[in-house]
C-alpha cells in the first residue's frame, strides 16, 4: 500500500479556486498570516510610519525623530472590515460635529445605533447623516447646526439606520 505523494484524481480539480486557476503552497511565517490575507482581500497594505511624539497646535517644541511603529490605517480606522462602508457627506446639516460637505465618512454597520451617537439612516429610502436621539420613547434624528430642526420619527415613517459613523476623514484647505 502505497502512503503519500501525488495521487490520480487527488486534490482540488484545477481551476475551481477562487481565482480559477491553479495553487501552489506557501510557507508564511504564522506573525504574517494577516498581512498576507489584508493583501490578498484589498490587494495593497500601506503601513506608514507613525511618530512617537505628538505634533503641538500651539508653541511649536523640539521634534522627535523616532518612530514609535507603523501604522496601517486600515486597522486603526475599521474595527470590523465587513460590516464597515464609506460613504461622502453633503450638505451643512452636521458642522458641529466636525462633518463638513464632502467629507468621507467611515461607517460601521456591527455598532449599536445607541442615543447620541452620529448614524447613516434611511427615513423613508432618503439617507441622510444625523444624531440619534432616543429618550422617553421618542427617537428623533438631530442635525449640528441649529439651522435645521430635529426630524421627529413616528410610526408612519420607514427609519432603517444603516451604521454608527466611528470617524470622519476629510482634506485640510
Amino acid at each position: 500500500m502505497k502512503h503519500g505523494g501525488v495521487r490520480a484524481g487527488a486534490g482540488r480539480p484545477k481551476g475551481l479556486g477562487k481565482y480559477g486557476e491553479s495553487t501552489k503552497s506557501m510557507r508564511i511565517p504564522l506573525s504574517r498570516i494577516d498581512e498576507v490575507h489584508a493583501f490578498l482581500e484589498d490587494g495593497a497594505v500601506y503601513a506608514l510610519p507613525l511618530y512617537a511624539s505628538t505634533v503641538r497646535a500651539g508653541f511649536p517644541s523640539p521634534a522627535d525623530d523616532y518612530i514609535e511603529r507603523k501604522l496601517d490605517l486600515n486597522q486603526h480606522l475599521i474595527k470590523h472590515p465587513a460590516a464597515t462602508f464609506f460613504v461622502k457627506a453633503s450638505g451643512d446639516s452636521m458642522i458641529h460635529a466636525g462633518i463638513q460637505s464632502g467629507d468621507m465618512l467611515v461607517v460601521d454597520r456591527s455598532l449599536e445605533p445607541a442615543h447620541g451617537r452620529i448614524v447613516i439612516a434611511a427615513i423613508n429610502g432618503e439617507l441622510t447623516v444625523k444624531r440619534l436621539s432616543r429618550q422617553n420613547n421618542q427617537v428623533k434624528l438631530l442635525a449640528e447646526n441649529p439651522d435645521y430642526p430635529p426630524i421627529d420619527i413616528t410610526d408612519e415613517q420607514d427609519l432603517v439606520i444603516w451604521g454608527v459613523v466611528t470617524h470622519v476623514i476629510h482634506q485640510v484647505s
